[in-house]
């Protein structure tokens, strides 16, 4: 058995589109934080180079999830995500430390892995298999509001992609029966469009708005012309044992949380 700082190597199983399966020559995964090596708050699949768990740690985690879909950790590529709408493309790896500001990665180059991390927020991945064409993006609701799906989508179709050709599956992110807002959040999304009305409920007559961020990305992803859009419709904030939460961590009032990652790869 090979071990790893007392742990053992154990065999991921990341959640799949059936979608993103049939595209030849990718491989993809949702993976759950499940398998890693870390623990405590961040047990055990951990990600995120940003939280504050051992570096060592998830380091290895990653190079875990970049061996699981047949690549090496140093080729697994994540942003230093803040909300934006903006997507790079990449042509070669860089170093964990020189991460881009930006929410979405594109490629062409087989062996990149391109890793969307989340906790609550919406992880996409795209591909076109005819024009070869991957991308991953970060969806949390700013982003979404702001256009991260249609400048993925832009960036996609810079690099070759035909937008009819594209798959897009949005992964495990908060469910709408979790995610509850003030009155503000769901101005923003009313001022922006007043058909955004459809994405907000209330559980009482006198109750707190709740969003659904998953259907709201999902159609901002049609709108913008992907031939086919696919969600998983898991919650991370519901599921504890196969998800971190942000928001979860903050009812709690627990002083960190973990990233689990979304991921894809051109063979």
């Amino acid at each position: 058995m090979v071990v790893f700082a007392g742990f053992p190597v154990l065999m991921l199983a990341p959640l799949q589109s059936q979608a993103l399966a049939r595209v030849p020559h990718a491989v993809h995964g949702f993976f759950s934080r499940a398998g890693g090596v870390s623990s405590g708050l961040y047990a055990s699949l951990n990600c995120g180079l940003g939280s504050n768990d051992d570096r060592a740690l998830v380091l290895e985690n990653r190079a875990r999830v970049a061996r699981h879909l047949g690549s090496s950790g140093e080729r697994l590529l994540t942003c230093h995500q803040i909300h934006s709408a903006t997507a790079v493309f990449v042509e070669r790896p860089w170093a964990a430390d020189a991460q881009p500001k930006a929410d979405a990665l594109v490629t062409r180059t087989p062996g990149l892995v391109l890793g969307a991390l989340a906790a609550d927020c919406a992880p996409i991945l795209l591909a076109d298999h005819r024009a070869g064409v991957i991308a991953a993006a970060h969806a949390g609701w700013k982003g979404a509001l702001n256009g991260i799906a249609e400048a993925t989508l832009d960036a996609m179709a810079r690099a070759g992609a035909r937008r009819a050709s594209i798959v897009a599956v949005i992964g495990p992110c908060i469910g709408p029966a979790a995610y509850e807002v003030g009155p503000e959040f769901e101005d923003n999304f009313l001022a922006a469009n007043p058909a955004n009305a459809r994405y907000f409920r209330r559980p009482t007559p006198a109750g707190r708005p709740h969003f659904d961020l998953p259907a709201y990305v999902a159609e901002r992803l049609r709108a913008a012309g992907a031939g086919l859009v696919e969600q998983t419709d898991t919650c991370t904030y519901a599921d504890e044992a196969r998800f971190f939460s942000y928001r979860r961590t903050t009812h709690r009032g627990e002083g960190d949380y973990g990233r689990q990652i979304s991921a894809i790869v051109l063979t």
